[in-house]
């Protein structure tokens, strides 16, 4: 607020001290009231801010719950020291599995193992010779082109960057007798066999050519794929690792045993659901307990939270309590309590006991359109969502109220420049008068005591 310089004239007045005395004085109380009224509402948005934080936390834990309610985990079980180990595969789309609970008798007949081929003898500064080595395996090939005077390590080198890292590993082995080219195959089984064939040069790359039975090269690992046997029905695969033998089971081959069975189980896991509820059960009990502490009254000190007798926050802790008291009889079932407080209780025991003898009790409570979770669901999102919830639309409102608060300052402000410049205009006036009348008082003095000499 602008102040006058204008100080002291006729009157001794100091103008601009008592018109700022006399303006803060008449700002005061409009002042006190926006400035009241601005942190009421401050304070209620940031309750209401704590309160859509935590219901938005209780929303993320309910999906996650309805989530594992609607598509139910598995496990597997199988046999220490057996020639397999087996994971339940989930859809990344759909995030489901085929997998069902049973047992599976399977018998490792093979392994699959990729082809290895190895060269005869060369000195190791020798030139093997020129032209194009073909490379080919499965439905694949690669063309190489060798230089003049190549020895084994210039072309290894030559068909690692041309394949790069696929189909083929090319590498030199020094052994007594010289240098061996290895051409290890990169994928496994029959699929994945090479076959070397040569074209134009000199010929000298005729030392280093497999057709899938004789060559210059030697085989000293054949290709061979995976057996395995369960329930008696067999299956061959280029990949020790078969993912669409057993419905929602991947079988992870690792020594063959053939003549030895083993047991593998698939049986229903719990144990992600019941972490899942616990999360919810969490949740759930910080928003009752911060609804409840945001309205509550302190009768001894006589002093209200920030949104005691608020109907939203009325209205929301009646609406969950009706959710679960319309489902008490499953939720009890389940292992879930209502305690005295209106918070939530989970006793695990129940709950593993109940879904060992109903698999589906929790789906049909909690998963998706579950009798409590669906109800839940559409309360939270009612009061989260961003556009018409009721929490963001009453957080809305809020934030009006304290821009128009905001400009009710800017306007007192602007109304007490005014006032302020209107006391300055009278003080100021005033003091030239006090002047000018103490002038006439001196003149008048001065020729009174003229007339008396």
């Amino acid at each position: 607020m602008a102040s006058s310089s204008l100080s002291v004239v006729g009157s001794g007045l100091d103008i601009p001290t008592l018109v700022s005395q006399l303006v803060a004085n008449e700002r005061k109380p409009a002042a006190d009231r926006i400035n009241t009224q601005g942190s009421t509402v401050t304070a209620k948005l940031s309750a209401l801010g704590s309160i859509k934080s935590s219901l938005s936390s209780m929303q993320s834990a309910l999906d996650a719950l309805v989530k594992g309610a609607s598509n139910q985990a598995y496990k597997t079980s199988v046999p220490e020291g057996s020639g397999f180990g087996a994971t339940v595969v989930t859809d990344a789309t759909t995030g489901k599995t085929l997998a069902v609970a049973g047992s599976y008798n399977v018998e490792v007949l093979s392994l699959a193992q990729p082809q290895k081929l190895s060269s005869g003898a060369f000195a190791a500064d020798a030139a093997v010779g020129d032209g194009t080595l073909k490379i080919a395996w499965d439905d694949k090939s690669i063309d190489v082109e060798i230089k003049p005077g190549s020895t084994l390590a210039e072309i290894a080198a030559a068909i690692n960057k041309s394949a790069n890292g696929k189909g083929v590993n090319a590498t030199v082995i020094t052994a007594s007798d010289g240098q061996h080219l290895v051409l290890n195959a990169v994928d496994a089984g029959t699929k994945g066999a090479l076959t070397v064939s040569t074209s134009g040069g000199n010929g000298g790359l005729s030392a280093l050519t497999w057709n899938g039975t004789s060559g210059g090269l030697a085989q000293t690992v054949a290709a061979t794929n995976a057996r395995v046997r369960v329930d008696g029905f067999e299956r061959e695969s280029s990949s020790n690792s078969i993912s669409d033998l057993i419905p929602g089971i991947t079988l992870n081959l690792n020594k063959a045993e053939e003549g030895t069975t083993k047991t593998l189980t698939v049986s229903q896991d719990n144990a992600p659901l019941k972490i899942n509820l616990q999360a919810f059960v969490s949740a759930y009990n910080a928003s009752v307990n911060l609804l409840k502490n945001s309205s509550a009254y302190d009768a001894t000190n006589k002093r209200a939270s920030t949104l005691t007798g608020d109907s939203l926050v009325r209205g929301l802790q009646q609406q969950l309590r009706g959710q679960l008291s319309a489902n008490v009889v499953d939720m009890k079932a389940l292992g879930l309590t209502i305690n005295t407080d209106g918070t939530l209780a989970l006793n695990a025991s129940t709950f593993d006991k109940t879904l060992a003898e109903n698999p589906n009790a929790a789906t049909r409570l909690l998963g998706k359109d579950g009798t409590l979770s669906d109800g839940l669901s559409k309360l939270l999102k009612s009061n989260l969502d961003t556009g018409s919830g009721t929490l963001t639309l009453r957080t809305d409102a809020l934030n009006k109220q304290i821009k128009k608060l905001e400009k009710d300052l800017d306007d007192l402000d602007a109304r007490m420049e005014k006032v302020s410049a209107r006391y300055t205009r009278q003080f100021t006036a005033m003091d030239s008068l006090v002047a000018q009348m103490q002038g006439t008082s001196n003149y008048l003095a001065q020729q009174l005591a003229a007339l008396q000499k």
